[in-house]
């Protein structure tokens, strides 16, 4: 998208000072962006983000990024400034007192003895919005731990259901429990920027990656807290519906997910098996579930017979939900991921292109922007420093020399 036809984002106007790194808090502070929010992302000087270590693979432009941070970092401006010095914890909270929204996620209380945490900057900034990112929240017992995205997909219970029915427990193939947060995050956000539209007023948000992750059980949770069914690991197969998972064709996996009665009688037709769809054994989604075992071993005979394409056309043309498994190279390629302008490009000030996904929301009014690619650590920090605070010249070259602030690292 070039310059001239970025459209004013649906955030535009709204100042975000971002303490967090990693993947929860940027994940959300990057979407804040994409939706228009000017984002100053705070860096520890002579350290960065973590996440720019995390490869490989790098970014091949002499920073050594790592593909990792590319991921959740565009849309900001980064600053280094070492918080634990005095006059650089002084620097932040000068930005915070024009700022609409803080995240952070260190420690319960860790930013307190600099002066950064809810209570010190909602004295200087009363509409503050400010979104605490921890592990296991502001409370309980298990508070003051470190919490991880793996660590949090075992405690959650997710991984019990994650894997193969005869194996052990198995994490998703992303960090889920991050992004989950990350979206919760955002979504609190919103709903406190309008509270304050509202009525003036700014809000702690306390955000937990175990909370967030445990809401995200959804139907499984529900399963055992209304129906006392204990949920277990199942592969590909899902708890209630039938049939709801792979099956090998002649040359080939596909899936198969018929979500209804009038789904399952099609997939029975274009199968030649109506005795199936007839048979009061599967006449209903609770019969199907009950007698999944039967079910599944027809099906499966019925399926080695066809090729994978030619079934996959078939389930189409019968309104019948399926596919193929596809690699991340092969749904990056995809016909529809290009129609749905899914993968775009931006350009880093050397001119280093990096590739992203972009946001999946299409507004029609405000459309999310690309406007700046993940930042070097401290690339922007004289800038913002004369923007933002009307630093000179000399005062920002007596900080960098007293190593209070840095730039690109």
């Amino acid at each position: 998208m070039s310059e001239a036809a970025i459209q004013p984002g649906a955030l535009a106007g709204i100042k975000v000072l971002d303490l967090s790194r990693v993947l929860a808090g940027p994940w959300s502070t990057q979407m804040l962006g994409d939706l228009g929010a000017e984002v100053i992302k705070v860096e520890q000087p002579g350290m960065g983000d973590d996440t720019r270590r995390w490869g490989p693979p790098f970014l091949p432009d002499g920073s050594r990024d790592s593909a990792y941070y590319l991921c959740t970092n565009r849309n900001k401006r980064s600053i280094a400034v070492n918080m634990a010095d005095p006059e650089g914890a002084a620097l932040i909270r000068k930005l915070a007192e024009d700022a609409d929204i803080v995240v952070e996620n260190f420690r319960v209380g860790g930013l307190a003895k600099y002066g950064l945490d809810y209570p010190s900057l909602s004295a200087i900034r009363p509409g503050l919005i400010y979104c605490s990112i921890t592990g296991f929240g502001q409370t309980g017992p298990l508070k003051d731990n470190g919490g991880y995205d793996f660590l949090i997909q075992g405690m959650s219970g997710l991984m019990s259901v994650t894997g193969s029915a005869d194996g052990g427990p198995t994490k998703v193939g992303i960090p889920i429990s991050d992004l989950v947060t990350g979206l919760y995050a955002t979504i609190s956000i919103l709903a406190a920027l309008n509270h304050r539209n509202a009525t003036g007023e700014g809000q702690h948000i306390d955000m937990a990656l175990l909370d967030s992750q445990v809401a995200l059980l959804a139907n499984q949770a529900s399963n055992f807290l209304n129906g006392g069914v204990i949920p277990r690991r199942m592969g590909n197969q899902h708890p209630n519906m039938v049939p709801y998972q792979d099956f090998s064709c002649a040359d080939g996996d596909v899936l198969v997910a018929t979500g209804n009665d009038k789904q399952f009688r099609s997939l029975c037709e274009l199968l030649g098996r109506s005795d199936l769809a007839s048979s009061q054994d599967y006449a209903s989604v609770p019969l199907r579930s009950a007698n999944r075992a039967a079910l599944l071993a027809e099906l499966a005979r019925e399926l080695a017979k066809w090729k994978s394409e030619d079934f996959i056309a078939a389930m189409r043309a019968h309104g019948v939900p399926g596919g193929r498994i596809n690699d991340i190279p092969g749904v990056l390629s995809h016909p529809q991921i290009e129609a749905r302008g899914m993968v775009h490009e931006i350009a880093r000030k050397d001119g280093t292109p990096v590739s992203f996904l972009g946001f999946p929301g299409q507004l029609s009014a405000t459309p999310a922007s690309y406007r700046t690619a993940p930042p070097r650590s401290g690339e922007d920090t004289a800038a913002v420093l004369r923007e933002r605070l009307g630093l000179d010249e000399e005062e920002i070259t007596r900080l960098r020399e007293a190593g209070i602030i840095a730039e690109e690292l």
